[in-house]
């Protein structure tokens, strides 16, 4: 096919493709942004702990009867379970990582039970939510999608100093008069409202994977803050154009994956050479 009709086909389609497209290209940048932070503050887990709370609670919704709109109920339930996550995790007596694979296996037994108590079992719907589909992405998604990229965007723009120290040393940073804590409920929130609207295109399974595989390739060459923040959200662009227009015959959550994963081997090569090369 040649590239005037790959074109034309675009156009022709795209009324159909403007709505995965556009939240997918926002859903990458804001994951990839909001995981350079998670992964330095060793919150990756966090990522996949809302993702199947977020399914849990949106297998009760759909069960409950909330068909229409049932991401408008799932999202402050999640952003609230984040802040209950953060807070326990700094509790003494339950570890962090624990308290997510309480809240995770919890929801998604829930979940689980009363999506099958509805007449029918599980609707088609609910059981792709495991592994996503692009053809969830709506106009109500990519409303909520442009508002969190905005204010993940101008959060980092506007604080980014601030940022930079709540990352790194977060009690040299509470001492300098910053609240870490709220900045730290700040973060889980929009990675919650994040994880709500990727997991409907990427799968309960997969989502996580969008939030933490682009920090890490790019921390496999570059090492300044700011530098890391850019190249993850183009390198998350990058894949997330990839799988959507060339690997179009296979399951697009999955595809995504793959295609991170081969920017991570590129990436931790080059990484690698690099470091040989400055050694010599």
């Amino acid at each position: 096919m040649s590239n005037n009709n790959i074109v034309q086909n675009l156009f022709n389609n795209f009324d159909i493709i403007k709505y995965p497209l556009f939240v997918g290209i926002l859903l990458s940048i804001t994951a990839s942004i909001l995981g350079v932070v998670l992964v330095l503050k060793r919150y990756s887990m966090i990522g996949d702990g809302l993702s199947h709370i977020s399914f849990g609670v949106y297998a009760v919704a759909i069960g409950l009867g909330f068909t229409d709109t049932p991401i408008l109920v799932v999202i402050p339930i999640v952003v609230l379970a984040a802040y209950i996550l953060l807070r326990i995790g700094e509790s003494k007596k339950i570890k962090s990582d624990a308290a997510i694979a309480l809240f995770s296996s919890s929801a998604l037994a829930i979940g689980y039970i009363v999506g099958s108590m509805k007449h029918g079992g599980f609707t088609i719907d609910i059981n792709s939510l495991m592994f996503g589909s692009i053809v969830f992405a709506n106009k109500q998604d990519l409303i909520i999608m442009a508002i969190t990229a905005a204010i993940v965007i101008g959060t980092f723009v506007l604080l980014y100093h601030r940022i930079f120290s709540v990352t790194f040393d977060e009690s040299f940073a509470k001492a300098t008069g910053i609240h870490t804590r709220l900045f730290n409920i700040l973060f889980a929130s929009l990675t919650a409202i994040t994880i709500v609207i990727g997991m409907r295109i990427m799968g309960t399974l997969l989502i996580s994977s969008i939030i933490i595989f682009p920090s890490l390739s790019s921390m496999q060459v570059f090492k300044k803050f700011k530098h890391v923040i850019f190249s993850s959200a183009i390198i998350s662009v990058v894949a997330f154009l990839v799988a959507f227009f060339i690997f179009t015959n296979y399951p697009f959550g999955a595809s995504v994956v793959v295609v991170n994963l081969i920017f991570f081997i590129i990436f931790a090569t080059i990484g690698k050479l690099s470091n040989r090369y400055a050694r010599e």
